[in-house]
């Protein structure tokens, strides 16, 4: 294949924005004091970990927040806080990653996928289905690239199976749903702050939630040691009196050093996410030109954050798929693609989970095998944005 109209893309897809000063010289004080530990502080404040605790906890409009060791590690600390029991059913949408799944086996818990729609939600009609075979259990619903479902319709569901919700918020921090933030729908929610994301501490994640006990719980299992007055945004000490002695210390706490990053780039992180949705607009617009490629459409009253871009390619089989990848590589683009049956490059689907109960997700499998996927790091510019939808959609336009 040969391309005559578009200059190759030399933009890095992996390099994200580099600290600030202010984060840079935040950090440095940390280790500077030897105060690295989240409860190693002095006796006449709170550490930094607390205190992005509750800067995080007012962002995100919750009552409490844990600051965890990661997304993955929340997901677990939030299951294990409901009580999720060994070889329970925990539904939650067959397109995900890798760590949702994994959350649900850490416990020993039985993950129970769900099919998704062509415009990447969970689907309801699904959703339906599995939560009357099985009344009383969590949904852990996974927001996968941003993608938010009608969550006035997923929540009347939960409520009519009595499902509890935990919201996978890795990829929807700052997006909301008919005005309300992403992740204050369900029980609990989880966020991850890996170096991928839209606060980056190279690895990292938040527990918020508005139940007092739960969080006390998550307090406990992530390793507290019964300090729950030095957290930045708990419930008060007589809360933890039921919960202390019979809840496990499974550590997996947030480090003074990463709550530093995160602390600084709080003061950024609404501009941030209006510059992610502006890059986002422009590639989408670009691509949007294609009549060969087809992009999710946002449910209706849904805003999401755009730190990445989904398009199909329907007329094209498993080699194609491959080829369109390696044409777009070529010329400088990095895609990855969701129905390659090995995972690469921070992809997975669900046939590649071998560790979960094979499952028959006919609608999943058809939108996956012809799904791409595109990072958008804050370091490409709008016009960069619009150079590589301009790739796509000339390789679209010549791939067979």
């Amino acid at each position: 294949m040969s391309y005559t109209t578009v200059e190759a893309f030399t933009g890095d897809f992996t390099l994200q924005e580099p600290l600030t000063e202010d984060a840079i010289n935040a950090v440095t004080e940390v280790m500077r004091s030897g105060r690295l530990h989240r409860y190693n502080q002095a006796s006449d404040g709170l550490s930094v970990v607390s205190r992005l605790e509750a800067a995080y906890a007012l962002w995100q409009q919750q009552n409490y927040c844990l600051a965890c060791a990661s997304g993955g590690y929340a997901m677990a600390t939030a299951l294990r806080a409901l009580g999720v029991a060994p070889g329970d059913p925990v539904l939650t949408n067959a397109f995900t990653l890798a760590p949702v799944p994994g959350a649900i086996e850490s416990v020993n818990a039985k993950p129970i996928l769900v099919e998704v729609t062509e415009d990447l939600v969970i689907d309801l009609i699904d959703l339906t289905l599995k939560a009357s075979q099985h009344p009383g259990s969590v949904l852990l619903l996974s927001h996968m690239r941003g993608h938010l479902a009608d969550m006035h319709n997923v929540m009347q569901i939960a409520d009519a199976h009595n499902l509890t919700v935990v919201e996978d918020c890795a990829h929807t921090m700052g997006a909301r749903f008919d005005g309300e933030r992403s992740g204050n729908f369900g029980k609990i929610a989880c966020f991850s702050t890996q170096t991928y994301k839209h606060l980056n501490s190279g690895e990292g994640g938040f527990l918020t939630t508005c139940d007092k006990e739960l969080a006390a719980r998550a307090v406990v299992l992530s390793g507290s040691y019964m300090l729950y007055e030095r957290h930045g945004a708990v419930p008060s000490r007589e809360v933890f009196d039921s919960i202390r002695l019979q809840t496990p210390n499974c550590s997996g706490r947030m480090d003074n050093v990463r709550a530093a990053m995160l602390l600084s780039q709080m003061q950024q992180l609404d501009e941030n996410l209006r510059r992610w949705n502006e890059r986002h607009a422009a590639m989408r617009e670009v691509i949007s030109a294609s009549s060969r490629l087809v992009l999710p459409n946002p449910v209706e009253s849904s805003v999401r954050i755009g730190s990445s871009l989904q398009f199909r390619a329907p007329w094209l089989d498993a080699s194609g798929c491959q080829a369109f990848v390696e044409h777009c590589l070529v010329l400088g683009v990095e895609l990855k693609w969701f129905g390659n049956p090995t995972p690469v490059a921070f992809t997975s689907q669900h046939g590649s989970w071998t560790y979960v109960e094979p499952q028959d997700l006919p609608k999943t499998d058809a939108v996956l095998a012809t799904l791409f996927d595109v990072r958008i790091p804050l370091t490409f510019s709008v016009e960069d944005c619009r150079h590589i939808g301009a790739i796509i959609g000339e390789v679209a336009a010549r791939c067979e």
